[in-house]
């Protein structure tokens, strides 16, 4: 079932199934994207709900930092904690953003410097390599990190971890019980208020995405300190094709109630069933390579999305060579995450934690 982060001093063995399903997400993330500018009404995609991916992440995440550093950061300190998630997180956000400034500025299909001048975009790239939202480009939808719009869900990525080394790892099971029935009426509000769940990403409901990373990370987290672990010897495969047919659920306008079914319900579910499986043999290391994958998956997909975006709605392509384009450019950004992850990614986290952790060693 675990398995060693080889090459990453002082981290814990991590669950392999886990991992797959976070790569799964990342791909259905990365597919969402693409359909999301040619069915903009998502009640017509045939992949309705796969923006509650993220959702799913903040989960995930929840259950593995609490794994990770519930024990580890009492004896290692509120330091040690924010450096290793700094090299963790931080070098794909800048890459994102390196990524977003360049399919920005040289997109063949939009005229966004003359539309935005350099002094807003040079402002935006600023802001998206602090994680500062800032929805002041135009032809971005108004998105709060018009160069990477993904970077939303790190925005309050950082703030869960924030929150979770000054309050969750130090609060008992029955107060974050509590925050987690906080949180959960919080979700059920804004849900009811906008109707559906995919806030966050734009100015006007940034704010609402906090209540969905509060509720998922803290769901994570409830997870695993009340070891809500279920074994079965369900095949990983089952559990990962189920997690990728949850996000086909057909969507319906006003579809707060199934979406807080699938956030509330069906995902820790999932969790809790596979944490509890074990693996093995080829699934064991597919499970390892999606997750190493699903990372620099998320991070730099959207540069070519953006391409594809103003090409799409300049050009209008239908048909065969509407769906030959979208596969070329899937399978392209797949071998890209794939090339970002083994020549950037994992070498400069390696890189970094060698010379930070060694430093702070000598320094002892």
């Amino acid at each position: 079932m675990l398995k060693s982060d080889i090459g990453f001093p002082g981290s814990k063995p991590h669950y392999y199934l886990l991992d797959g399903l976070r790569g799964v997400a990342a791909i259905i993330v990365l597919i969402f994207h693409f359909l999301e500018y040619i069915f903009p009404y998502h009640k017509d995609s045939h992949l309705g709900h796969g923006y509650l991916a993220v959702d799913f992440f903040f989960a995930l995440s929840g259950f593995v930092i609490g794994y990770a550093y519930d024990q580890r950061i009492k004896t290692n300190g509120m330091g040690n904690f924010f450096r290793n998630r700094l090299i963790r997180l931080h070098p794909m956000v800048i890459l994102g953003a390196v990524l977003g400034l360049l399919s920005y500025v040289f997109n063949p299909f939009a005229n966004n410097i003359a539309d935005a001048g350099w002094t807003n975009t040079i402002l935006a790239f600023i802001a998206t390599l602090l994680l500062i939202p800032l929805a002041i480009l135009p032809n971005q939808a108004d998105n709060v990190f018009p160069l990477n719009p993904p970077s939303w869900s790190l925005s309050t990525e950082y703030i869960a971890n924030i929150f979770y080394a000054f309050v969750l790892s130090r609060i008992s099971k029955k107060i974050l019980l509590l925050l987690y029935l906080v949180f959960a009426g919080w979700l059920i509000y804004i849900a009811k208020q906008r109707g559906w769940l995919i806030m966050g990403w734009e100015s006007h409901y940034y704010f609402d995405g906090w209540a969905r990373t509060a509720f998922s990370f803290t769901t994570g987290l409830v997870l695993f300190r009340f070891n809500v672990v279920i074994k079965n010897k369900i095949p990983a495969f089952v559990l990962l094709l189920l997690l990728g047919l949850v996000f086909f659920i057909p969507h319906a306008d006003n579809d707060w109630t199934r979406e807080l079914v699938i956030v509330m319900l069906i995902f820790p579910f999932i969790i809790a069933l596979s944490a509890g499986v074990n693996t093995s043999g080829f699934i064991q290391q597919l499970c390892i390579f999606l997750g190493r994958l699903s990372y620099p998956l998320y991070m730099t997909h959207y540069f070519c999305v953006s391409v594809f975006g103003s090409y799409y709605l300049s050009h209008k392509p239908s048909g065969a060579t509407l769906w030959m384009i979208v596969i070329i450019l899937i399978i392209f950004i797949l071998v890209f995450s794939y090339i970002v992850m083994r020549f950037y990614d994992e070498p400069v986290r390696k890189y970094l934690m060698r010379k930070w952790v060694n430093k702070s060693i000598d320094k002892k």
